[in-house]
């Protein structure tokens, strides 16, 4: 195949989900109503960790956390899919798509680390309460979120600015929902036998360190939790961690096998499933997960948002 000459006003054409699917309309309704449910869920959670006080500790200002990178990373994919399926136009421009992949990798990387330092918190508060305060102070907490961050960024960078080094074919199409390292490494006219094993490599690097402090302090947590004498106290610990581990397995899940799964196990209509799974769907389960079985969450909701409607319905 001859080379496609890349210049900054050249592009892909973005094949997802949504055109593959034998019923499109219904597909894009369900993705709409999906992306509406995370922009509330998301926002109104950061709305009450924000505005009440009483939320103002290091487990919701990592949970705040997380409800914005689920707010960016599904912002970063969905919009752009349901214009393009509704306008016809899949085209995506090269510095376009080498920045969805930079936003898209940075949050899936700061979200691998933050859920490592929320089970470190819960370890933490569980297992060493008295020690809580020292271990979990503002600044600790702080440094957690910088590191997420940075080191997601980090990494994003370099994977992006390697990916788009390639030379790319004339076949445009990406048949995916969005910019991702291994549906771009097919078009790619060159050998990336070895890059593809190092986004193996570095994939098993960065997921299974984090991966294992996970399940490492979850294990702790559930040895203390039984030797617990209240019933109500293990109650609550054990609501407070089956939420955390659910979200972990569906991150996990996803991200395990879109990059430490083998190519060979790959297929295009899994891949878009999964990318659907993880941008779209995990995105709006996450604060309904943490939030309705949680009291403390649902009762500064209930007071925030009374705070902003009853002035509102007096005015009328």
């Amino acid at each position: 195949m001859e080379l496609w000459n890349f210049t900054l006003g050249s592009g892909f054409i973005l094949v997802g989900i949504l055109n593959d699917s034998g019923s499109p309309e219904l597909l894009c309704a369900t993705i709409t109503i999906l992306y509406l449910l995370a922009l509330t869920s998301n926002g109104l959670l950061l709305l009450a960790i924000t505005m009440e006080a009483q939320l103002h500790i290091p487990m919701y200002l990592l949970l705040g956390q997380l409800s914005l990178m689920d707010l960016l990373f599904t912002s970063v994919v969905t919009p752009k899919a349901l214009a393009d399926f509704l306008r016809r136009e899949n085209t995506i421009s090269f510095g376009g798509c080498a920045l969805q992949m930079f936003l898209v990798l940075t949050m899936g990387g700061a979200e691998d680390l933050l859920l490592a330092f929320m089970a470190y918190d819960r370890y933490v508060a569980i297992c060493h309460p008295l020690k809580y305060m020292t271990l979990m102070s503002s600044r600790a907490c702080w440094l957690m979120v910088a590191t997420s961050w940075i080191l997601a960024s980090l990494s994003a960078l370099i994977y992006t600015v390697y990916t788009m080094h390639y030379p790319f074919c004339r076949a445009q199409d990406i048949r995916h929902l969005l910019c991702e390292i291994p549906p771009l490494l097919k078009l790619a006219c060159a050998d990336t036998s070895r890059y593809e094993l190092m986004v193996y490599v570095m994939g098993v690097t960065f997921l299974i360190p984090s991966l294992a402090a996970i399940l490492a302090s979850y294990t702790q947590i559930l040895l203390t939790v039984l030797h617990m004498p209240s019933n109500e106290g293990r109650k609550k610990a054990l609501v407070t961690c089956s939420s955390h581990l659910t979200v972990v397995g569906m991150f996990y899940g996803a991200a395990t096998f879109m990059y430490v799964l083998p190519s060979s196990f790959h297929s295009i209509r899994q891949d878009n499933i999964i990318s659907v799974f993880y941008t779209i769907v995990t995105p709006a389960l996450n604060p309904l997960i943490y939030s309705l079985r949680n009291k403390e969450v649902m009762g500064a909701l209930r007071r925030v948002l009374g705070k902003y409607m009853l002035p509102a319905h007096s005015t009328l």
